[in-house]
């Protein structure tokens, strides 16, 4: 059995890997190009379920701040964030509805005051 008739070399941005020919699932998919990092990376879950969480507490945090300061813009920051925590699966889900509540509470706010102000500036006295 000659080793060039059954494996070929394939260059990569890494260097030279040998692939055989009968095939390693594994190896072809991750050369091939469309495929799914979760498939070809299994720690790639753990980094984005972290990602989630982190986006649930700034979302959170920010949602909380835009009561009090610049709702124009930590408002719709916040809800952003909260989608995007929920959607990819937070583990910190009620924080994530928080944020969310809490940043759509910045943008109703913000309407209030337009309404009966006629600015986007709130403070206290006269």
């Amino acid at each position: 059995m000659q080793l060039t008739a059954t494996a070929r070399t394939a260059r990569t941005a890494r260097g030279t890997r040998t692939e055989s020919t009968a095939g390693d699932a594994a190896v072809r998919n991750a050369t091939q190009p469309g495929t799914p990092e979760s498939e070809t990376r299994p720690e790639a879950q753990p980094d984005a379920r972290r990602d989630a969480d982190g986006m649930a507490v700034a979302a959170f945090i920010l949602g909380l701040v835009g009561l009090l300061v610049m709702n124009i813009v930590l408002g719709p920051i916040a809800v952003v964030l909260a989608t995007i925590a929920l959607w990819r699966g937070t583990a910190r889900r009620f924080r994530a509805l928080l944020g969310l509540a809490l940043g759509l509470a910045d943008l109703a706010v913000l309407a209030v005051l337009v309404t009966v102000n006629g600015t986007v500036v709130w403070g206290f006295g006269g």
